[in-house]
């Protein structure tokens, strides 16, 4: 079964942002980059992306951006998705080790939503699994 356990959010303000969730709800900041950063409870992975970053390009949404499931079998579940109306929508690769990290997927209504197995959850998203 799948799990939400990430959320990701566009927003100009990314320190102000990720300030305000650490001190308000306790999340730990798991790793930044100048247009990215990375928040944990342990359980659920929030990322605050600036509009800047690459992965945002020809992207003018602000606020909610996507929805990340953790699964068993990217594979298997890609299937599944897409059987019942999800469109393939791109992926989201790992620089290091040169794997897809996370599939990326439209609704039926056009919002993304991404599929990830468990071992990036763990190591990037720092998310129990």
């Amino acid at each position: 079964m799948a799990k939400l356990r990430h959320i990701a959010m566009v927003v100009e303000k990314m320190q102000e942002t990720a300030k305000f969730y650490e001190k308000a709800f306790g999340m730990q900041r798991v790793r930044e980059t100048p247009t990215a950063i990375g928040l944990s409870d342990g359980v659920v992975s929030l990322v605050i992306i600036h509009p800047s970053n690459v992965n945002m390009k020809g992207d003018d949404r602000r606020g909610l951006h996507h929805l990340g499931f953790l699964v068993e079998d990217v594979d298997q579940e890609t299937e599944k998705v897409e059987s019942v109306g999800a469109r393939r929508h791109g992926a989201i690769v790992n620089s290091e080790e040169a794997t897809e990290s996370e599939r990326k997927f439209l609704d039926p209504n056009g919002q993304v939503f991404d599929l990830t197995s468990p071992k990036y959850a763990r190591d990037v998203w720092h998310v129990a699994v």
